[in-house]
C-alpha cells in the first residue's frame, strides 16, 4: 500500500531530475507531476481507493469544503467550545460510522464517562466522600467511617450527603466537574499549562478511589469496552499503573488479581460481542518517581508479561513531562531488560512538550535509543529531524492525540499541530484519545474529527482515513497472526460502512 522511504526518495530526485529549471513560465505538465507526487507521499496519499470509495471520498472532499469556508473552523476552537458543534457536523456523523481499528493511547482512569462513574457508581452502598482543603474531591467505598487519609479527616456517605441536598442533579454535576476537565469556559479556566495540569492530576486522584474499588473494577472495565465498540473500535491497548484494588472490608489485591479480572473481563467482552479483538495492558509508572521504584516497577513488569503474555503488552512512563523526569534519569532501570536477557517492550510517552531544547525535549529521542515501540503524542517531534528519520526508518508510529494536545494548552488551533508536517509526510501515526472522560469524549470520533479536518486539511481524504484505522492495527502490540485476523475483520467492517453509506 505505501511505497518504502527509499523508493520514494528515488522518485522524487528522478522528478527533480526531470524538473527543467528556467525563468520562463514553468512546464504544466511537470508541475502537475510534481502536485501528484507530492500528495502521494501523505497519509493515505497511496491509497487505491475503489470506485465506491472515490464516490464518498468525492462527497466527504465537499463536506469539508463546507466546514473550511465558514466563519468558525472548528478545529480552530476550543475543544470544550466546538464540540456541540462538531456533534452537528456530518462530517462527525460519518466518522462515527467509520470502523476506526483501535484505540492505542488510553490511561486507565479515563476510559469511562465520568457520567457513568456518578450515575452509577457514586449511587453505589457505602461509598464516602470528602473535600479536601483545596476542594478537591476523593471517594472511597467502606462498610465503616473511613479513617482520615489522602488529607481527608471529614468523610461523609454519599447516600446521606443526597438526602440533604434539594437537587441532586446539580449536586451530580458537581461531582462531575471533580472528574474531569470540560468546563464552558475553559479559556478563563486554565490559563496557562500549570493550572490544566493541577486539575488533571487532581481529578485522575478523585477517579482512582471509584475505579480501585474491587466491585467498580469488572463493571468499570467493561462499560470501557462497550464505550469503544460503540464507537465502531475494536481493539484496546490501555495505560494501566494497576493500582491495587481494595474490598469493602479494606481487603488489598495485588497486581496479580487485577490482572486476572482484566483477563476475565475480556473474554467474557469477546464472548458477548465476538467481532471484539480484545484489549492489553501496557503498565505504567509515574516520572516523578525515583530511579529505585522504577527499576523495581521494572523489574515487576518484566515478571508479570512472563506470566500475562496475552494481557501485558509493555511497559510506558506517564506524567507530565515538563515537571517529571526525563527518560535519559531511569536509564539504569529501563536497561534492566538488556542486562537480564529478555525482552519488554516499551511504549514511551516522549516529546508531550514545547519546551524546545531542554532535556525533557530529548525524550523522543531517548525513546528511540531504547527502541520504544511507539511514540505517545511526539508532539515535538517536527521539531528533531534525526529522531523523526529514525522513527520513520524503524516504522515507530506516533500515537497523536490532538484534542489531548489542545486541552492540555500545547497548541490552539489544530492547523498548527506539528503532526501537520508528519502527516504530509506520511509518517506512521495512529490517532487516539488519551483520556476521554477528562475531555467529556468516548472513543475516538471527536478525534478523528479534530485530525482530519483541522491537522490534515483539505489535501486529507479518505484514504487519509484508511490508512490512519489500518495503522491502528498495523502498529499494535498483537502477535502477527492476530493482526492478519484483526485487519482482515476490520476490512470487512470498513467495505459494510462504505456500501451502506455510498
Amino acid at each position: 500500500m505505501v511505497l518504502s522511504l527509499l523508493q520514494a526518495v528515488v522518485t522524487y530526485v528522478s522528478l527533480l531530475w526531470f524538473v527543467r529549471v528556467t525563468d520562463a513560465m514553468p512546464d504544466p505538465t511537470q508541475r502537475e507531476m510534481l502536485m501528484r507526487q507530492e500528495a502521494s507521499l501523505q497519509t493515505g496519499g497511496r491509497v487505491i481507493l475503489t470506485p465506491a470509495e472515490q464516490k464518498m471520498d468525492a462527497y466527504l472532499h465537499q463536506l469539508k469544503e463546507q466546514e473550511i469556508s465558514v466563519a468558525q473552523f472548528l478545529p480552530a476552537i476550543h475543544f470544550f467550545k466546538a464540540k456541540p458543534l462538531i456533534e452537528k457536523s456530518s462530517i462527525f456523523k460519518l466518522l462515527q460510522k467509520m470502523p476506526k481499528g483501535a484505540a492505542l493511547h488510553i490511561h486507565k482512569s479515563t476510559l469511562v464517562s465520568a457520567e457513568w462513574l456518578v450515575k452509577n457508581v457514586t449511587y453505589r452502598p457505602n461509598c464516602y466522600i470528602c473535600f479536601t482543603w483545596d476542594n478537591s474531591a476523593r471517594f472511597f467505598f467502606s462498610d465503616r467511617q473511613p479513617f482520615p487519609r489522602w488529607d481527608c479527616f471529614y468523610w461523609q456517605l454519599l447516600e446521606t450527603l443526597r438526602a440533604k441536598i434539594g437537587d441532586p442533579t446539580k449536586f451530580d454535576n458537581s461531582l462531575m466537574q471533580h472528574l474531569t476537565l470540560f468546563t464552558e469556559d475553559p479559556d478563563r479556566e486554565y490559563p496557562n499549562q500549570d493550572v490544566v495540569w493541577e486539575k488533571f492530576e487532581k481529578a485522575f486522584i478523585a477517579a482512582a478511589g471509584l475505579i480501585t474499588y474491587a466491585p467498580v473494577l469488572r463493571d468499570y472495565f467493561y462499560k470501557g469496552l462497550e464505550e469503544l465498540l460503540r464507537d465502531n473500535i475494536m481493539y484496546l491497548e490501555l495505560r494501566s499503573g494497576l493500582s491495587r484494588t481494595y474490598e469493602l472490608d479494606g481487603t488489598i489485591h495485588d497486581k496479580v488479581w487485577t490482572l486476572k479480572i482484566v483477563q476475565e473481563v475480556v473474554e467474557k467482552f469477546k464472548a458477548d460481542h465476538p467481532d471484539f479483538l480484545g484489549a492489553r495492558i501496557i503498565i505504567s509508572v509515574n516520572r516523578a518517581l525515583g530511579v529505585s521504584e522504577v527499576k523495581a516497577a521494572v523489574k515487576e513488569a518484566v515478571q508479570l508479561q512472563k506470566d500475562f503474555p496475552d494481557v501485558v503488552a509493555g511497559f510506558d512512563m506517564v506524567g507530565r513531562e515538563d515537571s517529571g523526569r526525563s527518560l535519559w534519569y531511569f536509564r539504569e532501570a529501563l536497561s534492566l531488560p538488556t542486562e537480564l536477557g529478555v525482552t519488554l517492550p516499551y511504549f514511551f510517552h516522549a516529546g508531550e512538550t514545547d519546551d524546545d531544547g531542554t532535556d525533557v525535549d530529548q525524550n523522543i529521542l531517548d525513546a528511540l535509543l531504547f527502541n520504544t515501540s511507539r511514540i505517545g503524542h511526539g508532539y515535538a517531534l517536527a521539531h528533531h529531524p534525526l529522531a523523526k528519520e529514525l522513527s520513520r526508518r524503524r516504522n515507530v508510529a506516533v500515537e497523536l492525540c490532538p484534542i489531548s494536545n489542545q486541552v492540555l494548552k500545547l497548541v490552539s488551533d489544530l492547523r498548527n499541530h506539528p503532526a501537520t508536517v508528519l502527516m504530509s509526510e506520511g509518517h506512521p501515526l495512529v490517532i487516539s484519545s488519551d483520556d476521554p472522560s477528562m475531555f467529556g469524549t468516548t472513543g475516538l470520533s471527536y478525534d478523528f474529527y479534530e485530525a482530519f479536518v483541522g491537522i490534515g486539511g483539505l489535501k486529507a481524504n479518505l484514504g487519509t482515513l484508511k490508512e490512519l484505522a489500518a495503522n491502528s492495527i498495523r502498529y499494535s502490540s498483537l502477535p502477527a497472526h492476530l493482526k492478519e485476523t484483526g485487519l482482515a475483520l476490520w476490512q470487512r467492517q470498513w467495505d459494510a460502512f462504505i456500501v451502506a453509506n455510498s
